[in-house]
């Protein structure tokens, strides 16, 4: 069977869950599940990063243990993705015991076969990133993350001879040009292999961090946190077995922010090449997102919790706009504005308009039992159909290209036609005319296949939504009927609810 493997990139538990990391879970959820409902196996991985200076200094602000306080955080952090809805596979921690000790496997491994060595070195730290930086990757002298001097720090390490796969790294990817996706963050990578990329120091000193990994091969010291933290994409599937492992891993497509770029597009493939494993198949690269045209800050007070959104408009109308809104790869901007345009517009009036005057009609017409179809339809009506039949293949096209605002509007074109149907049909007039009614039957029999099938291929999209639509047509997800070709759902005398308002419109206060 046709498989996937997604993930997300681990989430630090020194930070609430919030619109970028959101941002991600949509992304990753909605293509797991859009992956499931065409048939292909999905493994799809989340997760907490849980080691390293900065938890270690989060803890100790808050006066508590490295361990019991990431237990606490890392709990807080997975109900909040369950809140949402995420419908994820597993979710790892860094502290597990089965990440732990492929860890040091691994590390193992790639020591004794001499890529690993020890010496000293100096250089410029930043402990926001947890990184070293050369002169030439700062920015008027400071860290371009969090805009701060870095620190100089001299010290014996261990190192990961990076350097020695360089150019086996730049063939892989001038020999897949896809490696990573968008092309643009591919050239950015191609770029910095262009220039030498040295090795990469992949420990700490306990004399100045001892909240990590310890090596295998030297009490001493623990792990660089991305060392460790890369590795669970790995490890997570040798826990289910060498077995899943083999069948997944080839399929495996990361997804994470451009932020991270270099350790994912850098770091983990030559960490992949020592330790003779192959590959990732793509990895992909999404934008950032702004808040009325500024970046996110809690001292700002403009950060977006997905949970508060969850409890204003409904999780999936927040997922709708981030989807719709956003174009993969590309930085975005968050405006409460465009939300209420959006959600009025697409959400309120076009689905939940056709969904409940349609389901009004088959209520007031005919007590919601759905009328018989006749031997032949008119054009309009395999218009329709073919309206639907043309957004599937064209969601299928721009899901396999990432564009899932594409995807969007191909569905959102058909239920555009099936409002207009309604005004073309005029079924309300028709009715009026006892010799037209069966036509009028037949009229909205289409029409509950329009939003049958809209149902379907939203259902990655709007899951919750959509279980309400399948509720109001009296369908199961898990009966073949639900799946049948237009025309071939409704048998005689089925019966459907009454309307529902899906999304009340979100009214502008007034001295606006």
């Amino acid at each position: 069977m046709d498989c996937v493997y997604i993930t997300t990139p681990l989430y630090y538990v020194n930070a609430e869950p919030h619109l970028g990391s959101a941002y991600t879970m949509i992304i990753t959820d909605t293509l797991a599940r859009y992956c499931r409902a065409n048939g292909r196996e999905t493994f799809y991985l989340t997760g907490t990063d849980e080691h390293g200076d900065k938890i270690a200094q989060a803890a100790a602000q808050a006066g508590m243990d490295p361990k019991l306080f990431t237990d606490q955080i890392s709990t807080a952090f997975r109900a909040a993705w369950d809140d949402c809805g995420f419908a994820y596979d597993h979710f790892i921690r860094t502290t597990d015991h089965y990440h732990v000790r492929y860890v040091q496997e691994l590390l193992t491994k790639v020591y004794e076969a001499g890529d690993i060595y020890f010496d000293r070195y100096g250089g410029l730290y930043c402990f926001g990133c947890e990184r070293f930086y050369t002169e030439k990757e700062l920015v008027g002298g400071k860290c371009p993350d969090h805009l701060v001097e870095p620190q100089l720090i001299e010290e014996d390490n261990y190192f990961f001879r990076m350097g020695k796969y360089q150019e086996r790294l730049l063939r892989h990817l001038v020999e897949h040009p896809d490696f990573i996706r968008p092309e643009g963050f591919k050239n950015e990578v191609v770029a910095m292999l262009r220039e030498p990329i040295g090795d990469l120091c992949i420990s700490r000193p306990k004399s100045r961090l001892t909240w990590g990994i310890e090596l295998p091969f030297d009490q001493g010291y623990v792990t660089y946190v991305w060392f460790d933290a890369l590795i669970n994409y790995v490890s997570a599937l040798k826990h289910k077995g060498e077995d899943f492992f083999q069948k997944f891993w080839p399929e495996a497509q990361h997804f994470i922010g451009k932020d991270i770029v270099k350790p994912h597009g850098v770091f983990w493939p030559t960490m992949l090449m020592a330790a003779g494993l192959p590959l990732y198949k793509h990895l992909n690269v999404h934008g950032f997102w702004t808040v009325e045209g500024q970046k996110m800050s809690k001292s700002l007070g403009n950060t977006i919790s997905p949970l508060e959104m969850k409890k204003k408009i409904g999780m999936d109308a927040f997922r709708y706009f981030l989807l719709r809104e956003g174009v993969f790869g590309q930085d975005a901007d968050f405006r409460q504005d465009s939300l209420t345009a959006r959600y009025n517009a697409d959400l309120a009036n076009n689905l939940g308009n056709l969904v409940s005057r349609v389901l009004a009609m088959q209520q007031k017409y005919f007590d919601g039992v759905v009328q018989p179809l006749g031997p032949t339809w008119a054009p309009e009506d395999e218009e329709l159909r073919n309206k639907f039949v043309s957004a599937e293949k064209e969601l299928a096209r721009h899901m396999a290209e990432l564009q899932f605002h594409r995807a969007l509007e191909s569905v959102w074109g058909a239920i555009d036609h099936a409002n207009r149907y309604v005004v073309q049909t005029s079924p309300f007039t028709l009715f009026k005319d006892a010799d037209k009614r069966p036509r009028v039957g037949e009229v909205l029999h289409h029409l509950l296949e329009a939003i049958r099938t809209a149902s379907r291929l939203l259902a990655p999209f709007l899951p919750d939504t959509v279980k309400e639509l399948r509720s109001l047509l009296a369908l199961n997800e898990a009966d073949a009927a639900y799946r049948a070709p237009w025309g071939r759902c409704f048998a005689p005398g089925h019966k459907v609810d009454g309307p529902k308002v899906l999304f009340p419109r979100i009214e502008a206060p007034a001295n606006e």
